[in-house]
């Protein structure tokens, strides 16, 4: 037996009965749980309520899914709109076609419309979101090689996918194994995934910094791989539309972080007192809060540059101002 590649699996969906059951659904399903228990971990760190990350789900999956299909129908829209298309099969989710740049934004606005009704900072809830959100992707990618999809250009490497005849595309069908793109974004997400839990830890980032963090690397990655499948796609000046989105979420996170490097976070607490902290400093430590974490009652707002009564404000932030404006919940 050849074992010089990694083989297809041979069936992507199996029969309860009448009830079919899809990797790539239990794939998409395993993600969104991983991302769920380890954004869960990070927002009860942060003070949010416990289970606050269903409340979130709730809204963030639904218009993730969305926005994922419609960003893949755009940059693919031959298989619905083409010659031989079926405008019907955009609404075949099960089929794959999720495109990650269009779940993510319009995933961010269910998230936004969360906060909005929990109370929670955004910015707080997309840096607890940070590390979860590539693992799902990379247990999301694990669908792909189910349904035998978004393979790379032929590779007669020893870690090549080998694809069965029916699903090789059509200019390709005299080669029998590719380069298992799905399997290096998966790879590359998880190391994504640790570099942004490392940083934040050690880091203590705050006002979306984290999350900026991971679009970066994220983006960077997604460029290179993309540049090695074959699968039909959009492309404009010599590239994929996919890899020119990766350059412009790459410049946006870059003047982000470059941007948000002096943000301070202004606390205002129930008695009118204002509590400024530079998540550049151990001024957050000292004042007794985290990344985001808010006093009871208190609503954050930011600033790019200090004001003009920062030190002021940050003495307010000395260990015996906010213990005075704080109430605590121990229920």
């Amino acid at each position: 037996m050849d074992l010089a590649f990694i083989p297809s699996p041979s069936e992507s969906v199996w029969h309860i009965g009448p009830i079919p059951i899809r990797a790539y659904a239990l794939a998409l399903i395993a993600g969104i749980a991983a991302a769920c228990w380890i954004t869960e971990a990070r927002l009860r760190s942060r003070g949010a309520p416990k289970w606050a990350v269903l409340d979130i789900a709730v809204w963030a999956v639904p218009f993730g899914i969305v926005g994922g299909r419609l960003y893949h129908v755009f940059t693919s829209p031959d298989p619905y709109f083409g010659a031989d298309g079926d405008p019907w099969k955009i609404v075949a989710v099960w089929e794959g076609g999720l495109g990650i740049p269009g779940a993510v934004v319009l995933g961010a606005v269910g998230v936004w419309f969360a906060c909005r009704q929990l109370g929670l900072s955004f910015a707080m809830v997309a840096d607890a979101l940070a590390p979860g959100l590539p693992v799902a992707q990379a247990v999301g990618r694990l669908g792909n090689w189910f349904n035998q999809e978004l393979y790379g250009k032929p590779t007669e490497l020893f870690w090549a996918v080998e694809i069965d005849p029916q699903h090789r595309i059509a200019d390709y069908g005299q080669y029998a194994t590719f380069h298992p793109t799905f399997l290096y974004e998966a790879l590359w997400n998880v190391g994504v995934a640790l570099i942004v839990w490392g940083a934040d830890r050690r880091r203590k980032f705050g006002a979306g910094r984290a999350f900026a963090l991971y679009v970066l690397l994220y983006g960077i990655g997604r460029f290179w791989i993309e540049g090695l499948r074959i699968d039909p796609a959009e492309a404009f000046a010599g590239m994929r539309l996919n890899q020119w989105m990766s350059v412009v979420v790459i410049v946006g996170a870059v003047i982000y972080l470059l941007r948000a490097r002096g943000t301070r976070l202004v606390y205002v607490l129930e008695n009118g007192e204002r509590v400024t902290v530079d998540w550049d400093s151990a001024a957050a430590e000292v004042a007794g809060y985290t990344a985001g974490r808010l006093p009871k009652g208190a609503e954050p707002r930011e600033s790019e540059t200090p004001d003009d009564d920062g030190e002021a404000a940050e003495d307010d932030a000395s260990e015996d101002e906010p213990d005075a404006g704080r109430t605590r919940d121990d229920s």
